[in-house]
């Protein structure tokens, strides 16, 4: 079954309720889809329980939450997964959030997002017998990462390098743009690894910055978004990558009102604003969901190393949009010099600035 609202759950104990009221988590009334799943379990899986909570933002943002909503179905769908899920308002939720789904025994809980890392910490130590996962997860810098807990990551700064390769071959201008959400250290990444890229196909380009902020409401704030991308484009940018949220929305926008060209990031974006999307950096945030959902069916928790698991291009964790309709902006030509990079980073031929 799939339970929605801005906040979901079913029926509580007393003691779980009385937890979740001292936590100031309150929970507005539940709507119900019917079960979508199998009509039978997978030879070899079992029926699971999973819950997630998502990034700022939340279900609708065209981007990171949506990619991880869609791994979730997917797992409902394929595996029979029972879903359940929260977006929360604040800080004090997301712990909140968490543990609202741990009290009551889920096989997985997920956090959505970096700013997750130390609640899911946290929580994983008050419930040692239930498995955890945090996608963009960021090791504690004390201590280890504990032991019922995965940390999902990608290496964003290689498809980044590679739609940066696609800007500095694709600009007339010379001059391209990177917008960020919050300025943090993994939005930092994808901007090195798109700084990085251009440089490879345009030596000369301009490569102009900007974030909207610094704290998650960053990454929620399309006007911001249009503001940051028009200031570029007016200083004759014609073409932004951006990395953050929905506020990319503002600069699909910023980029259809003034005739400019746009990239977008974590999903094919480009039936967002068709008209100026010329690719997309795709995170493939729906498949590393489903794979966790996956082995938490067969009884699995993978630890990766360390506690951590890193997806990038080699295993498919990491792309972009280079064949299909959505790619019909990017000549053959321009697709074949990009992936000769792509298969030179694999190769470990070609290093793409990380950190």
């Amino acid at each position: 079954m799939e339970t929605r609202g801005r906040m979901h759950s079913t029926t509580l104990s007393a003691g779980v309720a009385l937890a979740v009221s001292l936590a100031s988590f309150a929970l507005p009334p539940r709507r119900r889809q019917p079960f979508a799943g199998p009509a039978t379990i997978p030879v070899g899986h079992r029926r699971v329980r999973v819950g997630l909570v998502f990034d700022v933002g939340g279900r609708g943002d065209k981007s990171f939450n949506d990619g991880a909503y869609a791994g979730l179905l997917r797992a409902r769908a394929e595996l029979g997964a029972e879903i359940e899920y929260v977006e929360p308002s604040d800080s004090d939720d997301r712990e909140a959030a968490l543990r609202l789904f741990a009290a009551r025994g889920f096989d997985r809980v997920i956090g959505v997002g970096y700013i997750f890392s130390r609640d899911v910490d946290t929580v994983a130590v008050d419930y040692p017998s239930v498995a955890f996962a945090c996608v963009d997860y960021a090791p504690p810098e004390t201590g280890r990462v504990p032991p019922n807990v995965v940390g999902l990551k990608f290496r964003e700064d290689e498809g980044a390098y590679l739609v940066g390769a696609v800007a500095g071959w694709y600009t007339h201008t010379r001059s391209v743009g990177f917008v960020g959400g919050m300025d943090i250290p993994l939005i930092r990444r994808f901007e090195r690894g798109y700084r990085a890229g251009v440089h490879e196909a345009c030596p000369r380009c301009t490569v102009l910055v900007a974030y909207a902020g610094s704290t998650p409401s960053a990454f929620k704030d399309p006007e911001k978004g249009e503001l940051l991308a028009t200031s570029q484009y007016a200083q004759g940018v014609d073409v932004i990558f951006h990395a953050s949220g929905s506020t990319g929305h503002g600069v699909f926008v910023a980029a259809h009102d003034l005739r400019r060209w746009a990239i977008g990031v974590d999903t094919d974006q480009y039936d967002e604003m068709p008209d100026v999307v010329i690719t997309s950096m795709l995170k493939r945030v729906d498949v590393v969901v489903f794979d966790v959902v996956r082995d938490a069916s067969v009884g699995r928790l993978d630890p990766g190393i360390g506690g951590l698991r890193v997806f990038g291009l080699a295993d498919g964790g990491i792309d972009y949009v280079h064949t299909g309709p959505h790619a019909a902006r990017l000549s053959p030509e321009l697709v074949a010099r990009v992936e000769e990079l792509r298969g030179r980073i694999v190769r470990g031929e070609l290093a793409v600035p990380r950190e």
